[in-house]
């Protein structure tokens, strides 16, 4: 039905930069929100960053003024750009997105299977 793929993460130095990119694929009538979650071990995967299909944005307190989301709707893409990275950012990141397959009427979410960042003090 729908399939997402991340890729960027990888190993940095804090205050460094890391893309992140996801994109979506397979049988797609329309995608609504976007958003990345993170998830270190033992804790509560939480929501970093939010994008509507409108360009409404939320951010978590702890990544404001540092992560910028946006979305390439021609591409099915949604992207995360991380500045200033610090080593509290360390974890693995997972897409999501709420879309609509074209086998089915009603909305759901799809995730993805996460890529890993790490960041070294």
């Amino acid at each position: 039905q729908v399939q997402l793929v991340e890729s960027g993460g990888g190993l940095v130095q804090a205050g460094g930069s890391l893309r992140l990119s996801c994109a979506a694929s397979g049988s797609i009538f329309s995608i609504d929100a976007m958003a990345w979650y993170r998830q270190t071990p033992g804790k509560q995967r939480d929501l970093v960053a939010a994008i509507t299909s409108g360009g409404s944005i939320n951010y978590a307190d702890s990544v404001r003024d540092r992560f910028t989301i946006s979305r390439d709707n021609a591409k099915n893409t949604v992207y995360l750009q991380m500045n200033s990275l610090k080593p509290e950012d360390t974890a693995v990141y997972y897409c999501v997105c709420t879309a609509r397959a074209r086998t089915s009427i009603r909305h759901a979410d799809y995730w993805g299977q996460g890529t890993q960042v790490t960041v070294s003090s």
